[in-house]
């Protein structure tokens, strides 16, 4: 049938089971809305405040569903507003597909009103990014860029249309979407081989958890593999809930923020097994003193980062469900009680502790914890708030926590959890920020309120930017440059002025209360916790050294 360019991309979105989109009209993409109208009973789109939340909330969506995200935005300052959330999708490998338009082609290169090379900006931040300006293309560059978008390790992907290719019509044939299989042609036998070599001559194993345990929903055959080893784990930020962090073999986060138990037993080890990570510099420390004591196993999808941050003894490219479904017809269950009773020596020695005076981030975390009984999908922004929110609430399932590893973006989490409560409408969504963190994107507190969404904003305040004002006084000798907030923002008010409920917290058995209340009335609510401005995330590893000089207050 014939169609215009702007009601194939409305068809594309439904071949491909798009029931949910982010965005902000404007002129150039003004067709595509057109025809969207047309089809809201069908694609539900959601009017941001500001296209960078457009494009965190599809992030999100993504991060809580496993499916695409997808976000809209018109030309020019359009478009380059979610190229911060393109970043964060990019380095986080969340699959998202951003539709942009284009001022017509006629007006392409002539510097025209609103007119940039959005696929050119975000070349460097997207798998692929591609500009249409022919019409009969469309439906199949649509199709292309979810199939990239899923493919292999996933990640954004940008397609922008020229405003008279969304006019234009053209034959439109519908297309059942493509299947993307899990990545296994770079598996080979070999590596399998030496890996479970590696395992059997191992006396002291301990296996590293990334994203990519969750990304590719390895969370059965990880847990499996896990207790067929009986070796304890750690994981990455980014892997948190891959594998249970209830589990007596759980202990904790690795790396700059990550506890001394993880951080001294990955050190101590005789055999690292890293599934689907990437070796990040917050994780690794000084690189060249990284996991010293140990042969190392990396198991990842992507063939580009083996070797690149970290060089091993044996690697397994390949997604890494499927890997461990291999190893796990190869390996035989192993008695490591010795060496498991040395970590456990470790983390009764070595617990993560706080100063239980007064109202604190950990307390707050541990309160959400306990009213949600762990079962809440808790986003995040970036500094503290987001390390103490990795320490003390305990992820028992992927596609718990989501929050901004590689770019580490302020003002993610609210937009990132209004598409994680569209994505999971059955489960409690909170978003935990600092202060600083949420007064960068606080305006999509409006957007949450119109859509009277049940979401819970908890406002770590401590009127400072937390963790830039640790560094200055641990490392630049208290010179709190531009780091002080105190001003005379009322976010209580705030939160009532955009249709949202606010609460105010001052003291310690306030806060399980107040997250009791927030859930029960069903709506948006922004519950502001007052921290004392010298709180601090320990245990700790100063920039540049090696993980094993992790230090904690009480080392201070």
């Amino acid at each position: 049938m014939q169609l215009t360019g702007a009601e194939i991309v409305i068809e594309c979105l439904k071949e491909q089971g798009v029931d949910t989109v982010f965005g902000y009209p404007g002129g150039t993409i003004l067709n595509i809305y057109d025809a969207l109208y047309k089809h809201s009973d069908e694609i539900h789109h959601i009017l941001t405040s500001h296209e960078q939340g457009a494009a965190h909330a599809a992030d999100g969506y993504a991060r809580a569903t496993g499916k695409v995200g997808v976000c809209l935005a018109t030309s020019g300052p359009g478009a380059t507003n979610l190229v911060t959330g393109i970043a964060t999708a990019y380095m986080d490998s969340i699959p998202v597909v951003a539709i942009t338009a284009n001022v017509g082609t006629n007006l392409l290169g002539k510097d025209s009103f609103q007119e940039i090379d959005i696929a050119g900006v975000v070349m460097p931040i997207t798998k692929h990014s591609m500009i249409v300006k022919d019409v009969t293309k469309l439906a199949d560059s649509i199709r292309r860029a979810f199939v990239i978008a899923k493919s292999g390790r996933p990640g954004p992907v940008l397609v922008d249309i020229t405003k008279d290719v969304t006019a234009l019509s053209t034959e439109y044939i519908y297309k059942e979407p493509t299947v993307v299989p899990p990545y296994t042609s770079e598996m080979r036998e070999e590596d399998m081989n030496q890996a479970v070599e590696l395992i059997n001559a191992s006396k002291r194993p301990y296996i590293f958890v990334g994203g990519g345990a969750v990304i590719s929903g390895a969370k059965e055959e990880l847990d499996e593999f896990v207790h067929t080893l009986n070796a304890p784990v750690t994981d990455s930020l980014m892997g948190k809930g891959a594998f249970d962090g209830t589990d007596d073999l759980y202990t904790g986060m690795l790396g700059m923020h990550g506890t001394k138990t993880a951080n001294l037993g990955v050190t101590k080890c005789d055999l690292l097994i890293t599934v689907g990570a990437r070796f990040s510099d917050r994780v690794t420390g000084n690189a060249s003193k990284f996991a010293k004591n140990a042969k190392i196993i990396q198991i990842d999808v992507d063939a580009a980062e083996i070797n690149k941050n970290i060089q091993v003894d044996c690697s397994i490219i390949g997604d890494v469900k499927e890997v461990l479904k291999e190893l796990n017809k190869k390996i035989h269950p192993k008695n490591h009680e010795e060496w498991i009773r040395e970590i456990e020596d470790m983390k009764e020695k070595y617990p993560l502790k706080y100063n239980q005076d007064g109202l604190t981030g950990p307390w707050v975390i541990e309160e959400l914890y306990r009213v949600t009984k762990g079962e809440a999908i808790v986003v995040t922004d970036v500094g503290q708030h987001q390390m103490w929110a990795a320490q003390y609430y305990k992820y028992k399932n992927p596609r718990t926590l989501l929050t901004s590893g590689g770019l580490g973006t302020m003002g993610y989490g609210l937009g990132a959890a209004i598409g994680a409560k569209f994505g999971r409408p059955e489960k409690v969504v909170v978003n935990v920020a600092g202060d600083g963190c949420f007064r960068m994107n606080m305006n999509e507190v409006a957007t949450a309120a119109r859509n009277n969404m049940p979401l819970i904003e908890i406002v770590i305040n401590n009127h400072v930017l937390g963790m830039v004002r640790q560094w200055q006084t641990l490392f630049y000798d208290h010179r709190y440059s531009n780091t002080m907030l105190e001003d005379k923002v009322d976010f209580v008010k705030f939160a009532e002025s955009m249709g949202a409920v606010g609460i105010r917290v001052t003291k310690k058995e306030e806060v399980g209360p107040a997250i009791e209340k927030a859930i029960e009335l069903n709506t948006t609510v922004v519950i502001d916790c007052q921290i004392d401005r010298d709180d601090k995330v320990f245990p700790m590893v100063p920039a540049g050294a090696p993980i094993e000089e992790v230090f904690d207050e009480d080392d201070l």
